[in-house]
């Protein structure tokens, strides 16, 4: 049948990248956005951080998209610190990723990505009723506007919604002026900072709209912990002033290094909560006429794991692959049912999995993993090392390792797997230095965290 008549409601990141490359295949597409280019980039706040991998990032180089990558931070790895409870920093790992992340302000990649589609994009505000006209005018509607109103006209799925409602509060801010290293890492890190008892913090190397390489700090609370205290921030001043402030008191270990950061911009952050949800992959509209999710409408997830615009990513290049596969295919209801299932069954069941892991207490399988990776600095190709930067290949993939972090034999397994040593020898091994390091606080002794030195 060849070329089809194709809308994408929506101009964030999935919407975009779907368009461009149903472009590339040769459909006739167009966009329709709420918003002009020059209104995403001037006006509008950064919709999340949007870190992706190796996997997303490759389509959108594929696609012509990868503007900004000889220019954007790149984050070669992660450098976590987990903490029972506040003051207890028990535990540090570095891990490695080669073929690294980056995270480019959304806001100047809506405008730029809409600028090539050129005469494709449409700035209209899409109601339910307009959207079952576009229905009528073309094969296939999808809709990608995240969260908003068109979301609610795809019935949640209460089976794969494992939540009903946040399970974190959120307050995101991007900032210049800190350095653009963490102490004690070989390479630029995305920095993890995790409490068991109040939530977690994360900063991300970031590519901002103006000033280019800079960070983005997220802060992910348990309501009424002690993170919990970014609701009366009127202002992106107000809130990375009172992120200096909990990053003192709860992660004084960082403190100097926020010291001089200031807002990048004065639309620069975001504070708000995500129920994560799993929706029908079809709704129906007065007419009769069918249309399809696509990115946070169809998968909302929490940003905890950074796994939402990677797999925004991953849907859009296989809704793309789908058409090309049969292009002949009547685009209903059967056809958007199958071709959501099979994303579903190959990426997005072991994508949810992962990212609800980080919302839930670390499971005994997740524990005897961090815990076999104590005091890996980034360097050097110990069995530890090798074990951390193979695990760390789940955020780019998690249908790799996520079984692992839920079932203690396929963990100890995949101990075995990728250390090339006894997982009970790497288990014990970190017990004992992290027992060690208990008791001398007892002692008043004060903890030491490994450091970026050959082992």
């Amino acid at each position: 049948m060849g070329k089809r008549r194709i809308a994408v409601i929506g101009s964030g990141q999935s919407g975009l990248v779907a368009a461009h490359g149903l472009v590339r295949a040769g459909h006739d597409v167009k966009v329709y956005s709420d918003r002009s280019a020059d209104a995403w980039l001037n006006e509008s706040r950064p919709t999340g951080t949007a870190a992706r991998f190796h996997p997303a990032l490759s389509y959108e180089r594929a696609l012509g998209l990868a503007h900004w990558e000889a220019d954007a931070p790149t984050m070669r790895g992660i450098h976590l610190t987990f903490s029972p409870k506040i003051g207890n920093r028990l535990l540090t790992m570095t891990a490695r990723l080669p073929e690294g992340g980056q995270a480019v302000d959304l806001r100047l990649q809506s405008h730029r990505w809409m600028t090539d589609l050129g005469d494709r994009v449409v700035v209209e505000k899409i109601t339910p009723e307009r959207l079952d006209q576009l229905a009528g005018e073309h094969e296939l509607v999808l809709v990608a506007t995240g969260r908003g109103p068109l979301a609610e006209l795809f019935a949640r799925n209460p089976e794969r919604s494992v939540y009903d409602r946040p399970q974190r509060k959120l307050a995101m801010a991007i900032v210049i002026g800190a350095p653009l290293a963490i102490a004690g890492v070989p390479f630029l890190p995305a920095k993890f900072n995790m409490f068991a008892d109040c939530g977690e913090a994360f900063w991300i190397p970031y590519h901002h709209r103006d000033h280019g390489p800079s960070w983005c700090l997220l802060f992910e609370a348990r309501a009424g912990g002690a993170m919990d205290r970014f609701d009366d921030c009127k202002t992106g001043h107000e809130l990375v002033a009172r992120a200096k402030q909990v990053i003192g008191e709860l992660m004084p270990w960082d403190a100097a290094w926020v010291a001089g950061a200031e807002l990048a911009d004065a639309n620069g952050w975001l504070t708000g909560a995500v129920a994560p949800t799993v929706r029908a992959p079809v709704a129906r509209l007065p007419s009769g006429r069918a249309v399809m999710p696509l990115g946070d409408t169809a998968i909302a997830m929490d940003p905890i794991a950074g796994q939402g615009a990677n797999l925004g990513n991953k849907a859009a290049h296989h809704i793309v692959d789908a058409i090309a596969a049969a292009p002949d295919a009547t685009f209903d209801a059967a056809w958007m049912t199958a071709t959501f299932e099979a994303f579903w069954a190959d990426h997005g069941a072991a994508t949810v999995r992962f990212n609800n892991l980080f919302l839930e207490p670390m499971s005994p399988a997740g524990q005897m993993l961090l815990i076999s990776q104590y005091g890996t600095n980034g360097r050097g190709d110990s069995a530890r090392q090798r074990l951390a930067d193979q695990l760390m290949q789940n955020f780019a993939d998690p249908r790799l390792y996520t079984d692992a972090f839920l079932d203690k034999r396929v963990a100890r397994a995949t101990l075995a797997k990728l250390s090339r040593q006894s997982p009970r020898r790497l288990f014990a091994g970190g017990m004992m230095r992290i027992g060690a390091k208990q008791l001398g606080r007892l002692f008043g002794k004060q903890p030491v965290h490994p450091t970026a030195t050959a082992e």
